[in-house]
């Protein structure tokens, strides 16, 4: 049995296709002046997603070239009442369980909804500078848009291929959000249509309960059209690091030692893995030298058990300070005690570095190993419970056959508004744990038992009351969401019913039931 009690059959994708919409709903569709199109025909390409987990066919998908079109499409499923028609934003498809499907209903293919505009020296009252992106344009689009002005984003997650719209219903965690928080801590505006078909424009001081509400609201109060995201000045290069510790409380020590540092003393990036403790070069120690160099064997320590654990840094620098440079990362690194023998350094362009997962996709892809299963597990583990976290999972339930990157690194909880909608643990400092395993197509472990080792990780952190939150949750019942979202169930619930009262937004999320949930809440 599946983590919700769903039998899994070999290959544990979930199959739904129901019925195709109702005469009367493709009717009222079929009669909007639409500025994009709209069809109800070959609808697969909206119901799968990274994950490939599961499979849901929606009855249309919207392509809208207008914000009008997505009030449209919203007002006309609102206006749908008893057919139990409902819809979902959906940006790049990253998702890993379905979270942006609408099975038997609209999805609107968020990728056609275009608009980047850089404001490089804000606008009167706000002296910043800032870009304005539509919810559906890509975060590397982002870049290269604001790069042509000498200008990036604060916070970036570490694949950037993703939307706007869709990491900012989540949160959007990386290795600077230690630094400057998630990117829902770095947008300054919202267009958002609700799930009453209204257009609203919010901000921290104007409909300031939508804006906090929908930043990492997992799709549930409106539609993000477009927002406005900080800049700051980019660099041209950075000293990307890595160092290897067979410790974990000397690993994160030194992880901690170095997020809680002062911003104009700190690196620019803190990120850090468990490594297998084999010379594979995706997983082991030798994935972890740049430029697929080699580790002697004889150099990795026996102690430290079957992994061993890779800090990740990178200070950002131009051409013009090379002379600095050196001694500047040489007194920033003194303090740590990783294995002198196993540090890593490379200079890169910034903007490849940002990048640098696109030649990961690209490597995969041409294996055949890129659209395949992603049984993904992200959490949000409390400092208080990391040690006993890596005793009883890193220790004992990571085997050398683990398929995938196995992500470790410290948060400030400051950074992190607590009036938005996104759940984190009540620590100061807390870690973004990312189990980020692969279904391989000929080989290793099929893919119901992959989402069985995640159960059982969560099965671990609830019996040792570790505190763990999920970070793109996924349940399939209201009692785990309550326990999911905590105390911030009231006001999630009365901003839904506010915002969505009809419940028509984002089904796949599976938090609320149009039919039933309204009148339980």
């Amino acid at each position: 049995m599946g983590e919700h009690g769903d039998e899994l059959s070999p290959l544990s994708t979930i199959h739904e296709q129901g019925s195709s919409l109702s005469f009367r709903d493709h009717a009222l569709l079929s009669s909007l002046r639409l500025d994009g199109s709209l069809t109800f025909s070959n609808t697969s390409s909206a119901a799968s997603d990274f994950g490939r987990i599961r499979y849901s066919l929606p009855g249309a998908i919207l392509y809208p070239k207008s914000v009008r079109d997505v009030e449209l499409a919203v007002r006309a499923v609102q206006s749908s009442k008893g057919s139990g028609l409902t819809l979902a934003a959906k940006g790049s498809g990253h998702s890993v369980h379905g979270q942006a499907q609408a099975l038997r209903g609209v999805v609107i293919e968020m990728s056609t909804l275009k608009g980047i505009k850089v404001a490089p020296n804000g606008e009167p009252g706000f002296r910043h500078p800032f870009v304005d992106a539509a919810g559906g344009e890509l975060w590397i689009d982002i870049l290269k848009a604001t790069l042509r002005e000498g200008l990036a984003p604060r916070s970036w997650t570490d694949y950037l291929y993703l939307s706007i719209g869709g990491t900012l219903s989540n949160a959007g965690v990386g290795g600077q959000s230690f630094l400057f928080g998630p990117e829902i801590s770095n947008v300054l505006q919202l267009d958002v249509v609700t799930g009453t078909s209204q257009l609203v424009k919010c901000s921290p001081t104007k409909k300031s309960d939508l804006f906090h509400g929908v930043l990492g609201g997992l799709g549930q109060f409106g539609i993000i059209t477009s927002a406005r995201i900080i800049l700051e000045p980019a660099h041209e290069k950075v000293r990307w690091i890595r160092a290897m510790y067979t410790d974990f409380a000397t690993f994160t020590r030194d992880q901690e030692m170095l997020v809680t540092q002062a911003p104009e003393s700190a690196f620019d990036y803190i990120e850090g893995f468990v490594v297998l403790k084999n010379k594979d070069s995706s997983h082991g120690w030798n994935s972890v030298p740049f430029d697929a160099k080699k580790i002697d064997p004889s150099i990795i320590p026996e102690e430290g058990g079957s992994v061993l654990y890779c800090i990740e840094l990178v200070k950002k620098f131009s051409p013009n300070h090379m002379d600095t440079l050196n001694k500047t990362v040489e007194r920033m690194v003194a303090p740590l005690s990783f294995i002198p023998t196993l540090i890593f350094t490379i200079d890169v362009p910034y903007e490849k570095f940002l990048n640098r997962l696109h030649e990961v996709e690209i490597s995969l892809d041409s294996q055949g190993l890129w659209n395949v299963p992603h049984p993904w597990l992200n959490l949000f583990v409390p400092r208080s419970s990391i040690g006993l976290f890596d005793a009883l999972i890193f220790k004992q339930m990571i085997k050398d056959d683990f398929s995938g990157p196995i992500l470790i690194y410290p948060l400030n909880r400051n950074w992190w508004d607590s009036r938005s909608s996104a759940v984190i643990p009540d620590e100061s400092i807390f870690y973004l744990v990312g189990f980020l395993r692969i279904s391989l197509p000929s080989s290793g472990a099929l893919l119901g038992n992959l989402i069985a080792d995640n159960d059982k990780i969560m099965q671990v952190c609830h019996s040792a009351k570790l505190g763990c939150k999920k970070y793109l949750p996924e349940y399939e019942d209201t009692e785990s969401w309550k326990l999911h979202f905590g105390k911030k169930w009231g006001s999630f619930t009365r901003r839904k019913q506010k915002y969505d009262p009809d419940f028509i937004l984002a089904p796949g999320q599976n938090i609320f039931s149009k039919s039933t949930e309204s009148r339980s809440l």
